[in-house]
């Protein structure tokens, strides 16, 4: 798993678990990107057109995942 603009830099990075809210393991987990400190988000994939077609300035490289409040209100790190 690579986050895009990072594959830019390096070809691979080091991704530490954080946390998930799933009961079975999979997805929503977040996950921080070692080297940088970035954090990347595994989720299910927002795939509706009339969704897609809401969101504002997207790059042909980015995608959008719907993950719950929860997984960020429990794991994501406070600053």
């Amino acid at each position: 798993m690579l986050v895009p603009h990072l594959r830019e830099r390096s070809p691979v990075v080091t991704l530490r678990f954080i946390g998930t809210t799933s009961e079975h393991g999979n997805c929503p987990t977040l996950y921080e990107v070692v080297e940088t400190g970035d954090i990347v988000v595994q989720g299910d994939q927002l795939t509706n057109p009339v969704d897609l077609a809401q969101l504002r300035d997207v790059g042909e490289h980015e995608t959008f995942v719907v993950i719950p409040r929860e997984l960020l209100t429990r794991f994501a790190p406070k600053e």
